[in-house]
């Protein structure tokens, strides 16, 4: 097992495809087709950096709660999120300067609720990847029992 303070590391290779397009590779997984939003047809219907910037937020949010509701051994049925990034003007350059999250759970009780708060809580809290973005990141949720 290995030590949690040692460092992780996330190799990837871009290969260029042409124009602002590539295939992004991580050993063992499948490609990731990459373009930009104001690029021609070809390279807008891709994934581009700000898509996998906000998916990334969203990504890390949804796998810690999945985490949360695990160790406090509470289920649920659905989860969801929906993310919206805001790239704006900022100087000369462009940044992604916030991040809305609405993430929708369904329970199969009412009162599992105040748990399933707080494992919405602590992901939103301890995720990582929003923990290392400069951009804020706000977390509404919306739990219904079904």
């Amino acid at each position: 097992m290995s030590d949690e303070s040692e460092p992780r590391y996330y190799p990837v290779r871009l290969i260029w495809t042409g124009g602002k397009s590539g295939n992004l590779l991580v050993e063992g997984k499948a490609t990731i087709r990459t373009g930009v939003p104001s690029g021609g047809p070809e390279e807008a219907m891709f994934h581009s950096p700000e898509d996998l910037f906000v998916a990334s937020a969203a990504m890390c949010y949804m796998n810690g709660f999945v985490e949360f509701t695990r160790k406090m051994r509470v289920d649920f049925t659905s989860f969801e999120c929906d993310a919206v990034g805001t790239l704006e003007k900022v100087g000369r350059s462009f940044e992604v300067t916030k991040i809305d999250m609405i993430a929708k759970v369904k329970i199969s009780s009412e009162d599992i609720n105040k748990r399933i708060d707080r494992a919405l809580e602590l992901a939103a809290k301890y995720c990582f990847i929003g923990n290392s973005m400069k951009c804020p990141i706000t977390h509404e949720t919306l739990v219904k029992v079904e």
